[in-house]
């Protein structure tokens, strides 16, 4: 089978998602390994071959025999596969134990269908551990301990609770590092579904180097219910590809922006660490991520800070998250800001951790610079109907999380038009140092406070707790 990058798709409106294997002809599942399910008329479908993602691809048919051919039909007409011999699935001997950490904030209702998946997660040694960040009530705690504590309905790990007063999606990461007692840490969000074959895909490139520091997998959408989801889908959405990659200092790959490149290299929603790295690397930086005024780049810094520290960065594509992503067109512009700003923060962080490697950044600064505002021009210039869109670019990324989504694509509309969200995105990226300053001194304010003595970019100290909250 033969990877080849992803692409924007041209959608042509809100559609329902499934899951087919081409090695099981006429089945349909929905996202994130659930039910059978006998779509019909328009629908797209996540491909896959053995298991393993091929494609997503787009068609429309009266029955569900003839959509899944016509799925099946466009995903071999777009995407070269070699349907000759199955992969061989990963050898689970001596597999390391893996903690996942979820992070959440008010959204129990979507906590819960992330957590079912989880507990569907096909692995034999894992734990779930979710940090709820500054809840404005107890709902996320309540559903927790009521319904999954110990080892819920009899099947999968014990899910323990966990509670970050202070907000910020680095720090509550980091907090659930601190109870993490996997070999690996994995990171997904409440607004996800997991694949039962998640950690089994993130546990493979680890297995294989013991150089790989970090991996990261494929991101898909769980539902495409209205226009501002098919907006974030067409335009490339957190897609990276099908491929297996790897990144190394040892071995660049022919980038010029290399290894500044960090929004090609994954997603916050999907990532996974050796947790031991992440412990001397002092965890995710608390002055980045949404809930900041930096508004994100926590896992940007994280992949940069591997790389820089001489550790691989592996892509696996079999290591699927489907993600809901944000329904409504209000949340657009916002988003745009956001991972323009996120970005921005995310160098920032990088030379603030690594100084060292300003000269590197200084050189590929103009090139950068260029590209930004070539795509900002690109994005701008395009309208409804012009096609899919260009290619997310390579100094930026969707970090999606659990208050975040996507950089949006065309949208109608004079509010959301692209060339308003391309505007917004280059605004944010110029504010995005300025908002990490603003991160740090809030940081070194609160460590005053509250008497802790850590580094800037150590593992953030718990806050503050109220009784009965876990340790």
């Amino acid at each position: 089978m033969t990877g080849v990058a992803v692409r924007p798709l041209a959608l042509s409106g809100p559609l329902p998602v499934v899951d087919i294997d081409l090695a099981e002809p006429g089945a349909f599942r929905r996202p994130g390994g659930g039910a059978w399910t006998r779509p019909t008329g328009r629908a797209l479908g996540l491909v896959r071959l053995h298991g393993r993602p091929v494609a997503m691809a787009e068609a429309s048919c009266d029955g569900p025999e003839e959509l899944w051919e016509a799925l099946a039909a466009s995903a071999r007409r777009d995407f070269p596969i070699d349907e000759g011999t199955p992969a061989r699935a990963p050898q689970l001997a001596g597999a390391p134990a893996i903690s996942v950490i979820v992070a959440t904030r008010n959204r129990a209702r979507m906590l819960r269908d992330c957590l079912d998946s989880l507990l569907a997660v096909e692995y034999p040694r894992f734990e779930v551990i979710v940090v709820d960040n500054a809840p404005s009530d107890t709902s996320t705690e309540e559903l927790v301990r009521r319904e999954y504590d110990g080892s819920p309905r009899g099947r999968g790990p014990a899910v323990r609770y966990l509670r970050e007063p202070v907000p910020g999606l680095a720090r509550a990461h980091n907090r659930g590092l601190t109870a993490a007692r996997g070999a690996i840490s994995a990171f997904t969000d409440d607004d996800t579904l997991v694949d039962p074959l998640w950690l089994t895909a993130l546990a493979a490139p680890f297995l294989a180097d013991p150089g790989t520091g970090c991996v990261t997998g494929l991101i898909v959408p769980a539902e495409l219910d209205t226009e501002a989801q098919v907006a974030l889908e067409r335009h490339g959405a957190f897609g990276k590809g099908y491929a297996p990659r790897t990144w190394s200092l040892r071995a660049p790959p022919d980038d010029p922006l290399f290894p500044f490149t960090a929004g090609r290299f994954g997603s916050g929603a999907n990532m996974a660490f050796r947790t031991e790295l992440l412990h001397e690397l002092g965890g995710f930086d608390p002055a980045t991520g949404v809930g900041t005024p930096a508004h994100g780049g926590d896992d940007l810094l994280s992949f940069f800070r591997v790389l820089a520290h001489g550790r691989a960065l592996a892509y696996e594509p079999a290591a699927i998250v489907w993600h809901r992503h944000r329904r409504t067109p209000e949340a657009l512009d916002a988003q745009a800001f956001g991972y323009g700003a996120g970005f921005g923060a995310y160098l920032a962080g990088a030379l603030a951790h690594e100084p060292r490697m300003l000269p590197a950044l200084l050189r590929r600064l103009p090139g950068g610079v260029r590209y930004v505002i070539a795509r900002n021009r690109e994005r701008a210039g395009q309208g409804p109907g012009q096609g899919p869109g260009p290619q997310p670019g390579p100094m930026s990324g969707p970090q999606p999380g659990p208050m975040s989504g996507p950089l949006s694509g065309p949208k109608s509309g004079p509010k959301s038009g692209p060339s308003r969200l391309a505007r917004l995105e280059l605004r944010g990226l110029l504010y995005g140092p300025y908002g990490y300053l603003r991160s740090r001194l809030i940081e070194r304010r609160l460590r005053r406070r509250t008497g802790t003595a850590h580094r800037h970019g150590d593992l953030a100290a718990p806050g503050p707790r109220r009784r009965g909250a876990s340790r």
